[in-house]
């Protein structure tokens, strides 16, 4: 696993990426003052944003599905949970927009190779902030679990 955005795994399999980008920006406003440099104040932090990009061949990558599957995440306008391969959590993000590029095409018109990129943006306060909504995620996938064992068992007669 090289990334994991919510329940979307990104490998070789399905949408595996070669380059990161990760800008963090930090809010400076300025004050003019007559006859010194001007003041700077410290307002917080800013917009926290990833671009993800590679290129597809769908005959050993993933492909045109996998891009769909993500098409679908950001249509359902939801911030979801971010994390490495190597444990590290960068926050709840949404999805600002997937572009894509077929080139190299088959007889049939499908791509032999899908260059992508997938912009993000941080949406969350703090990293306390991500374990509640995963908490709320998980909470809400218990209860559609139960609900799912209970009707099945309801039609089965147990």
């Amino acid at each position: 696993m090289m990334l994991a955005l919510g329940f979307f795994v990104f490998m070789r399999q399905t949408l595996p990426f070669q380059s990161m980008q990760r800008d963090a920006e930090y809010r400076w406003p300025s004050n003019n003052r007559v006859g010194k440099r001007d003041a700077f104040q410290f307002l917080g932090v800013g917009e926290e944003k990833i671009t993800l990009s590679g290129e597809l061949y769908p005959e050993l990558t993933g492909g045109r599905l996998t891009l769909t599957a993500v098409r679908q995440m950001a249509e359902e306008g939801r911030a979801w949970p971010l994390l490495a391969g190597n444990g590290l959590i960068y926050g709840m993000y949404v999805i600002n927009s997937i572009s894509e590029t077929g080139a190299e095409f088959f007889s049939d018109g499908s791509p032999r190779k899908i260059s992508f990129t997938l912009a993000l943006t941080r949406v969350d306060e703090s990293l306390a902030a991500v374990y509640g909504d995963l908490n709320k995620q998980a909470e809400s996938l218990v209860g559609k679990a139960k609900d799912a064992a209970t009707k099945l068992t309801s039609t089965l007669g147990f």
